[in-house]
């Protein structure tokens, strides 16, 4: 997973700060506030292989995260389980079929 991370702020550096000031700056209505930022980091990270397999492989943990974000928009905070859950799966991914090498370090 720490390789995902760190290809996806290589790559998407621009696209998650954005979004991220965004969802900071609109506590109460970033889900759909941000919603056009949030397409452009999705379309940024679903290029690569690496976050690809992790979006597949960790698909149902991943939209009960987002679940959990959309029913407490308010308090994301209340989804820290659901992240947890999200990265476990993740960790757990075999990238060695993601048809690229994985770096140690960036």
């Amino acid at each position: 997973m720490q390789a995902a991370m760190e290809i996806t702020v290589r790559y998407c550096r621009k696209e998650m700060e954005d979004y991220g000031m965004c969802v900071a700056s609109n506590p109460s209505s970033w889900q759909q506030q941000c919603q056009e930022l949030k397409m452009k980091v999705a379309q940024c990270t679903s290029s690569h292989p690496v976050i690809r397999k992790i979006r597949a492989d960790c698909a149902g943990e991943f939209m009960a995260f987002e679940r959990c974000l959309r029913e407490h928009q308010a308090a994301v905070g209340s989804c820290h389980a659901h992240v947890s859950r999200f990265l476990a799966c993740a960790e757990t991914v075999d990238l060695a079929g993601a048809g690229c090498a994985i770096p140690q370090h960036m």
